[in-house]
């Protein structure tokens, strides 16, 4: 059983941890990762998970912590890289939320980790959520210790004991309280999707004060004001809706300035002048590829357990039919497309609705309020 400190920072002991986790490995206690140096939450985990007996017994450990390893971190992170390898390790048995104000130090909310290397049969490729978070597992206590303001009772605690025992997963009058879910709930892929960059140019005196104002005008020297004509005169008065088109012109253009146009300034004038629209044609690269447009990137977050291209037609495709999927966006350990994270949000599975109050009760309650500040008021003139 382990009880490690919350949000420690680690940062003074970094050294030789980071050391071993770049020279060992899994080897090591940290070849899963290293979290951020703010919390050391999971390395208290993965220095546990080094101590398991490796026989016909094997260990069960008990680690109480908040919620920040449940979902701190995302694909790619050492926070997420360490749920995923004790996840795909099949090492976590369950998790149980607990209520808040139970520590005499702190009033947030826990949760206690199982983990196993042993799992039983019925269990393997499975994790147990309990959410005993409920005033039906507290009760409040007769005078506060703290910040300890509630206590589990023995009978709550044997009930917890028993969820946890009998694998219950919604069962009757338990439904909203333990739920069994395969270990690939927890993982998914971001995926990064990209559109097509469509631009139009157009000269305007605003977009040539921008062009003044840039660092690299200066490299024109005293033809600064020579080469803004050029571009207005030749250029100007004409909206642009392909780049392949308006290039060229702009090319032209530039020519008697020779070596003085440099390629930053170049690529600079470009940019000021181009604007997205989703009229224009779709710039290409050098090979006639479809160039991406950065400002509409995005990612997509799909359930491990589901394919991308599947989701991409369903969720995507029909709203933005020229998305694609970046295929060079891999994941680090498997190489597959779209990075791997995992997390475990407690309220996705927990959540319960709460019917908004009636108006007519919002609108007696909001009378009730004018009527007494009318008389504070009142009060408050005599």
């Amino acid at each position: 059983m382990c009880n490690p400190p919350y949000g420690v920072d680690w940062k003074n002991y970094a050294a030789p941890i980071t050391t071993e986790h770049d020279s060992e490995g899994f080897k090591g206690r940290f070849g899963a990762g290293l979290p951020t140096t703010k919390d050391g939450q999971l390395l208290f985990v993965q220095h546990m998970v080094s101590k398991m007996r490796d026989d016909e017994r094997g260990s069960r450990i008990g680690i109480v912590m908040n919620g920040s390893p449940l979902f701190t971190g995302g694909p790619g992170s050492g926070e997420s890289e360490i749920r995923r390898w004790l996840i795909e390790q099949d090492l976590l048995e369950a998790i149980v939320a607990l209520p808040t104000d139970l520590f005499y130090n702190t009033g947030i909310q826990t949760y206690i980790w199982l983990l196993s290397n042993r799992k039983p049969v019925e269990r393997r490729g499975k994790v147990q959520l309990i959410d005993a978070s409920s005033e039906r597992f507290w009760r409040s206590m007769r005078k506060s210790l703290g910040s300890k303001r509630r206590e589990i009772t023995d009978e709550a605690r044997n009930e917890i004991v028993r969820i946890y025992h009998e694998g219950l997963n919604g069962a009757a009058g338990y439904g909203d309280i333990s739920k069994i879910f395969a270990t690939t709930e927890f993982g998914y892929r971001e995926i990064r999707v990209e559109r097509p960059l469509r631009l139009k140019f157009e000269v305007t005196l605003e977009r040539l004060g921008q062009i003044r104002g840039h660092n690299r005008f200066g490299d024109l020297g005293d033809r600064g004001e020579e080469f803004l004509e050029a571009i207005e005169q030749n250029v100007g008065g004409q909206v642009w809706m392909n780049r392949e088109d308006f290039l060229p012109v702009l090319g032209e253009a530039l020519k008697p300035f020779g070596r003085l146009v440099t390629a930053p300034l170049k690529k600079a004038i470009i940019e000021i002048l181009g604007e997205a629209d989703e009229d224009a044609a779709i710039c290409l690269d050098a090979k006639g590829r479809q160039e991406p447009a950065p400002k509409l990137r995005d990612y997509e977050v799909v359930p491990l357990k589901d394919d991308w291209r599947e989701y991409m037609a369903r969720e995507v495709e029909p709203f933005v039919p020229d998305a694609w999927v970046d295929l060079s966006c891999t994941d680090a350990r498997d190489g597959k497309v779209g990075r791997v994270g995992y997390e475990i949000n407690f309220s996705r599975y927990f959540y319960r609705y709460v019917p908004p109050r009636p108006l007519a009760e919002i609108e007696a309650e909001m009378k009730a309020l004018e009527v007494e500040i009318a008389g504070l008021l009142n009060e408050v003139v005599a």
